[in-house]
């Protein structure tokens, strides 16, 4: 190669690499002056509203009365007046067994109470002529023994008319115990025919309380025998009102106590499987709390009378403790936590965040209420926090539409655990 082709060459090679220099030295000066791409979020404000303090759970419901009727006497069951399923009230006649055996017995009862009485009368005239004879017993008496007394007659005599009126005294106080005797027949003829009356009265089974009547468990023309226990007739419960049995965490008791001696607090079930929603009164807080669980059993009474509410049921409860009034909430999927505690993304007027500590008061559902860390009207990072470090750009996005909640029967809608109570 001749010298005039290698200087060539050198020259060649130079440029270019000053070229190339230059060109990567612009693309960092480039690179240096361009922001990050902002991050997608979503984004909700910060709001003060009234916050109802709630403590949910899983109840039971059951009937305010339940009453198994059995039948007082043995008999044959002649009518059944009501049909299954059906609404009674108390004292509506539900069976009918056979009267005639306690009719005779009360027959009889009255029969033997009037002889009795004829007998009483039987002897109070007796005790009246037996009393008239011992009257002029009396007075045969006195004047024979002034006879006596003065020697007109004989001692013998008069010891005669003495011993006529002794005996005749004796014979009135036999008819006055005959007297009492049969009066005494009498009052027990009066009690049993009051006991055979009351036997009647059995042959007809009326309804003790007002409720709804279960399956019939005895037909008509059967034999029935006097409590047969364990072999009811039939089962009626009183559903109106009604009551949920249900049960919390004990840590709750105290607050539950506090805010129940101001006033009613109220309750709401939601039977499983519907949407509508009972509302009832809180009624009892049981006297001891269950060491196996650690929890308190309360009950709810509803007035339920749209029936919305079934004996044995298992219903979803929400019971409200007090309100919060004025409180600042953020959605509960705003709040992370963190090494330092629960934080929020806080988005800034130059759409940048900074995480900022809060206080958390408690959580009701989809809301948080936050006792520190926030203002009203400020904007929280609800989704997307994972992306996000402290001075990051942010781009706000619309929220996805809600989807449908879940029925409350729904496994999905099944509380797991009470609400977290203000700290």
């Amino acid at each position: 190669m001749t010298p005039r082709r290698l200087v060539a060459l050198a020259l060649s090679v130079s440029a270019l690499a000053l070229a190339g220099c230059s060109r990567g030295e612009g693309d960092q000066a480039r690179a240096k002056g361009a922001l990050p791409p902002a991050v997608a979020v979503i984004a909700a404000p910060v709001e003060v509203r009234d916050v109802p303090i709630e403590i949910q759970g899983i109840g039971n419901v059951q009937a305010s009365a339940t009453v198994s009727v059995y039948s007082l006497l043995s008999g044959q069951i002649f009518e059944v007046r009501f049909k299954e399923g059906q609404d009674v009230k108390a004292n509506d006649l539900l069976f009918t067994i056979d009267p005639r055996p306690f009719e005779s017995a009360l027959q009889q009862a009255k029969a033997t109470m009037a002889q009795h009485q004829a007998a009483i009368a039987q002897a109070e005239a007796n005790l009246a002529r037996d009393q008239a004879q011992a009257d002029n017993a009396h007075v045969e008496e006195g004047r024979y023994k002034k006879l006596a007394e003065g020697g007109l007659i004989a001692r013998e005599q008069y010891d005669q008319i003495n011993t006529a009126h002794k005996s005749a005294m004796a014979t009135v106080d036999a008819d006055r115990a005959a007297v009492a005797n049969a009066k005494a027949l009498v009052q027990a003829d009066a009690a049993a025919v009051e006991n055979a009356k009351v036997q009647l009265s059995y042959t007809a089974i009326r309804a003790p309380i007002e409720g709804r009547t279960g399956n019939l468990l005895i037909h008509q023309g059967n034999v029935v025998k006097a409590n047969d226990i364990g072999n009811p007739l039939v089962v009626i419960n009183r559903v109106h009102p009604i009551n949920v049995v249900f049960s919390v965490p004990e840590r709750f008791l105290d607050q539950i106590k506090a805010e129940r001696s101001k006033g009613p607090l109220t309750v709401e079930a939601t039977p499983q499987g519907q949407s509508v929603k009972a509302r009832g009164t809180l009624s009892f807080v049981n006297n001891t709390v269950d060491m196996t669980t650690g929890t308190i059993q309360l009950k709810a009474t509803f007035e339920n009378q749209d029936n919305s509410l079934w004996p044995g049921q298992f219903a979803t409860i929400t019971l409200k403790v007090r309100t919060e009034s004025n409180a600042l909430v953020v959605p509960s999927q705003a709040i992370q936590a963190g090494q330092q505690g629960q934080y929020v993304f806080v988005i800034k007027p130059d759409a940048t965040v900074e995480s900022r500590p809060v206080v958390v008061a408690f959580a009701n559902g989809p809301v948080t209420v936050v006792r520190q860390g926030v203002r009203a009207g400020e904007r929280v990072v609800t989704d997307g926090q994972l992306r996000l470090v402290p001075g990051s750009r942010v781009e706000v996005k619309a929220a996805v539409p809600t989807p449908p909640a879940a029925a409350p029967g729904s496994p999905a809608a099944a509380p797991t655990s009470p609400a977290t109570t203000p700290r």
